[in-house]
């Protein structure tokens, strides 16, 4: 469990990571553990690197945050990765940030109001799919394993500002994925290496525009 422990000091290090975010994400991480066996929120092996695959993994987000963001919409949330770890984190420091998360699962959204009220976070909790949702102005849009780069600007395109950005985190298939979108979609990428993922990217999307109908 030694990485594990250095999982939980590297985020404990962050610079907008205080004593108090710490304790929001320890309860946060102990109710994850509690409400698992019953809906089946992280893998058995997830459970046991949950700091470094879950917590690390959706706090290394927060830096590339426009400081000037108001509104985030996490799409596909299931356990409330990364956008409840984004609110708790925001909750300490950027309490204007508004972060909205989207599940269609009723039980993971039962999940995310208990965790949410348990860490005294405000979050907007919204029990539907991405494709469905009304058009919106995010200034920030994030997902994680939810669907390929293409299918998520189509999600985003409705609902980000035009100066907005998208936050995806996506593992070795990135490139693929970005070459797949880019016959569909323009836009302007920045690749930032993952800190829990030696083949994975942080994808950081904007000036997104349709390129051509899909035939």
């Amino acid at each position: 469990m030694s990485s594990e422990r250095d999982a939980k000091a590297r985020l404990a290090a962050m610079p907008d990571v205080s004593r108090e975010t710490m304790a929001r994400l320890e309860t946060y991480h102990d109710l994850t553990l509690k409400w698992t066996p019953k809906i089946n929120l992280v893998s058995k092996a997830a459970q046991e690197a949950l700091w470094e695959r879950h917590f690390l993994d959706s706090a290394q987000l927060w830096p590339l945050c426009p400081t000037d963001a108001k509104t985030w919409i996490d799409l596909g949330s299931g356990g409330g990765f990364p956008g409840l770890v984004i609110a708790i984190i925001a909750a300490g420091v950027a309490p204007e940030l508004r972060v909205t998360l989207v599940e269609s699962d009723a039980r993971k959204c039962a999940f995310l109001r208990t965790v949410a009220r348990e860490t005294g976070v405000d979050v907007t909790v919204l029990t539907q799919r991405a494709e469905t949702l009304e058009p919106n102005r995010a200034d920030v849009v994030s997902a994680r394993a939810l669907a390929p780069v293409a299918d998520l600007l189509g999600y985003a395109g409705r609902i980000l500002r035009p100066s907005g950005v998208c936050l995806f985190l996506k593992g070795r298939q990135h490139d693929k994925e970005l070459e797949a979108a880019a016959e569909m979609w323009s836009f302007e990428v920045t690749k930032t290496p993952s800190l829990t993922d030696p083949d994975g990217a942080i994808l950081k999307i904007k000036d997104i525009s349709r390129e051509r109908l899909p035939e």
